[in-house]
């Protein structure tokens, strides 16, 4: 990764440590004072994502180091590693909120304070709203930092929850109908986990993917065959067999052309290594790319 782009992908991170760090604090002195679930569930939201923010940066930190004798190909798999922790992390975080909530509907609810709820859920939207844009500006081409930015999302999406929930609050007790609203509590808890459920199923697949080796995404796939398109009609060459894998900001790509083998040499052959590596690399990722040039197709299909 260039040293600009490692700068601020660890700014950012280091950014939303300090953030998630005062958050969650707050949030669970606020939740435990206030006996509010909804809002204990949130700062416990925040605290896994202050321990996964410390993983994010040691795994930048790591996978920045590049090759050594120990990891002769580098140490990029930390970053979908870390991509599936962080899945994984906040899916059990959902699961226990939603059965905790489960068990609180069935006891016959929770008394709550709508005002309480209805301030916490506005400022925390706010700074998490605001923390996901500024982390996108700072840090767009990041991994680490997108999961980063989806965890943020998620809370900011659970504390709109809050406030609208605050808002169902208020009105059920003005209507005299206050059994009716201490079920406000655990529901709203239980509609913040099936809303926010996509974030980690989307990061496990993701992560998957890429330690799987899979194809990359579509957009990138398709820039990829771009690319070496152009290096095709260039050098008037046949269609090529084209292999790729992503692994954090490690882009593997295999090109194999059939040629007659009496009309080339080996420094033309270099040429196209070398038009290949030069038309990959607007991709602003770490390119690994191995162009095989044969008269006998059968040694790589």
């Amino acid at each position: 990764m260039p040293t600009v782009q490692l700068g601020a992908e660890r700014r950012a991170l280091r950014a939303s440590l300090w953030v998630s760090a005062v958050s969650a604090a707050g949030a669970l002195v606020l939740g435990v004072l206030s006996g509010t679930r909804i809002i204990v569930f949130d700062g416990a939201y925040m605290g896994i994502g202050l321990v996964l923010t410390a993983i994010s940066l040691k795994a930048s930190s790591a996978s920045a180091g590049g090759p050594t004798r120990r990891f002769p190909f580098g140490r990029d798999a930390l970053t979908p590693l870390v991509v599936l922790i962080q899945g994984l992390a906040v899916a059990g975080t959902l699961l226990v909120a939603a059965g905790d909530a489960v068990v609180v509907i069935r006891d016959g609810g929770s008394p709550v304070s709508a005002a309480i709820i209805a301030i916490y859920g506005a400022a925390t939207a706010a700074i998490g709203f605001g923390v996901a844009a500024w982390m996108r500006r700072a840090a767009p081409d990041s991994d680490l930092v997108v999961a980063e930015i989806a965890q943020w999302r998620a809370g900011a999406i659970l504390s709109v929850m809050m406030l609208l929930g605050a808002g169902v609050a208020l009105v059920l007790q003005g209507l005299g109908l206050n059994d009716v609203a201490l079920y406000v509590d655990p529901v709203l808890v239980l509609l913040a986990c099936l809303i926010l459920a996509y974030i980690p199923i989307g990061l496990i697949r993701t992560g998957l993917n890429e330690l799987l080796e899979g194809a990359p995404s579509k957009e990138l796939d398709a820039a990829i065959t771009q690319a070496i398109q152009g290096v095709r009609a260039e050098y008037g060459l046949q269609e090529p067999l084209i292999r790729s894998g992503k692994v954090g900001r490690k882009l593997y790509v295999e090109v194999d052309f059939v040629v007659s083998g009496s009309e080339w040499n080996v420094g033309e052959e270099d040429a196209v290594r070398r038009a290949v590596a030069e038309a990959l690399e607007p991709l602003g990722l770490d390119v690994w790319a191995y162009v095989a040039l044969t008269a006998a197709p059968e040694l790589f299909e």
